[in-house]
């Protein structure tokens, strides 16, 4: 992949419904963005639905790219350098650079996924990421929900990685309308991606709407808080990193 420089990638809003899927065989695909970010000289973050029955693309490596997938449907199975899994809703996987990598649809519908695919501005460090724990399996149904005042929390995990100095990824679920914090900013970049429910994010004092399937982009520095804008459940993962 080309090293050269790309533009910076929007903050705000990105909505599930307003880009085109692009159809090939068993199935389609689409991009939210593609571009740098304060900590990134390469972010691209797509989407993918894999049809009942798709032929698993053959296994590869990323040089010098590093990735999460996030499963949004369906049971997927995964298996980086030898080793599989299979995955359901709310799964996560991370994918250090240089670990072999394939996937396969192995439900009875639809797979979807989320793939955010990133390279540093700083050198990557495959050792670090390898001491920090190397690729990641990260099954939803064994990881527990702990219980705050406000709903729950699942941990996914808070470590460094090839690409990142840190990265911390956690769910948060909002039982009742209201914030979840108090407006805020910190170095990280950060991504909220809404799973369940209607939230609203204040972004540098602007308000913007999104439901299930949608996503905003924070950039590092910039003031924001997140709230259930309505009284019922509405569930979305946080994960930031520099």
């Amino acid at each position: 992949m080309s090293k050269a420089q790309t533009a910076e990638v929007a903050s705000g809003l990105y909505v599930w419904e307003d880009l085109t899927f692009k159809s090939g065989q068993m199935r389609a695909g689409k991009r939210f963005m593609e571009g740098s970010s304060p900590h990134f000289e390469y972010l691209e973050i797509h989407t993918t639905t894999q049809q009942a029955g798709a032929k698993p693309a053959p296994p590869h490596t990323q040089e010098n790219i590093e990735e999460v997938i996030i499963v949004k449907e369906g049971l997927m199975k995964m298996t980086m350098d030898g080793e599989s899994r299979t995955l359901g809703a709310g799964s996560v996987v991370l994918i250090p650079p240089l670990v072999e990598q394939s996937m396969e649809n192995v439900g009875d519908g639809p797979l979807a996924y989320y793939v955010m695919m990133f390279r540093s501005k700083k050198p990557m460090d495959v050792e670090r990421g390898v001491e920090a724990g190397g690729a990641m399996f990260l099954s939803r149904d064994q990881l527990v929900l702990e219980k705050t005042v406000k709903g729950g929390r699942i941990a996914y995990f808070d470590r460094p990685t090839a690409m990142c100095e840190k990265f911390e990824m956690h769910v948060t679920r909002l039982d009742h309308k209201g914030s979840s914090h108090d407006p805020h900013s910190h170095v990280d970049t950060e991504i909220i991606l809404i799973t369940e429910g209607e939230t609203t994010l204040v972004l540098d004092g602007e308000e913007i709407d999104a439901k299930a399937g949608d996503f905003y982009f924070i950039k590092s520095g910039q003031t924001h808080g997140i709230k259930n804008k309505l009284d019922e459940p509405c569930e979305y993962f946080a994960f930031r990193w520099f």
